[in-house]
């Protein structure tokens, strides 16, 4: 995935045709770009996953339902934000979109100001979500630069450990861990340790605290 300067687009998949071009409307009508689909399958067969976004999602169509389609985006790997609409909404519905990372479930018929309100805060949450992802990725690309020594001092920077500790631990001399240290500020691109370590902590996934398992 990437960034693009594109427009975000508003996808409205509905199997409702005045649903789709009531929404179409409404939602144009602010300056958003909208593209409207009949079935979860004709979504699937046009996404784009560069274009900046939110999914409005009925949730009981023919086929492929609304639940179904957010599953299969989860299989994907797609976070596009989703936002419920249904006019045959109960509890278990809400509750399972909710479960699957839903940003928000509206009953039809909704008040058009809150829709948009939604779509907003969806498109923005989307928007920084992909601003965040690349930032993540730069930063992985320049771990993945490093050597396999390098990753190894990194990981002893990282647990506050001084040259003289570092040296001792790795049984090299304290001169080659300044010449590791200082490559490793270079393609880091780090001015100072605390910079780095929170660089490296950027990209830590969640529940992992070794450094050794994602460098090695």
């Amino acid at each position: 995935m990437s960034v693009t300067n594109s427009t975000p687009l508003v996808y409205l998949v509905d199997d409702e045709f005045a649903i789709r071009d009531s929404l179409t409307l409404l939602i144009e009508a602010t300056g958003q770009s909208v593209r409207s689909f009949d079935s979860a399958e004709a979504f699937l067969n046009n996404y784009d996953s560069e274009q900046p976004g939110c999914l409005l999602l009925d949730v009981r169509m023919p086929l492929m339902s609304g639940h179904d389609l957010q599953q299969e985006l989860s299989n994907r790997g797609i976070n596009i934000p989703i936002i419920f609409i249904s006019g045959h909404a109960d509890i278990p519905d809400s509750a399972k979109a909710f479960r699957a990372g839903a940003v928000d479930f509206l009953e039809k018929p909704f008040d058009n100001a809150l829709l948009l309100e939604r779509i907003d805060e969806a498109i923005k949450k989307d928007v920084a979500f992909r601003g965040e992802f690349v930032k993540r990725r730069r930063i992985q690309d320049r771990l993945d630069h490093l050597t396999a020594r390098e990753k190894e001092v990194l990981s002893l920077i990282v647990k506050s450990h001084s040259n003289k500790e570092s040296a001792k631990i790795l049984n090299i001399s304290n001169r080659t861990v300044d010449v590791h240290r200082a490559s490793i500020m270079e393609k880091m691109q780090a001015e100072n340790v605390a910079e780095l370590i929170t660089m490296v902590m950027y990209c830590e996934p969640p529940g992992n605290s070794s450094l050794e398992e994602r460098f090695h």
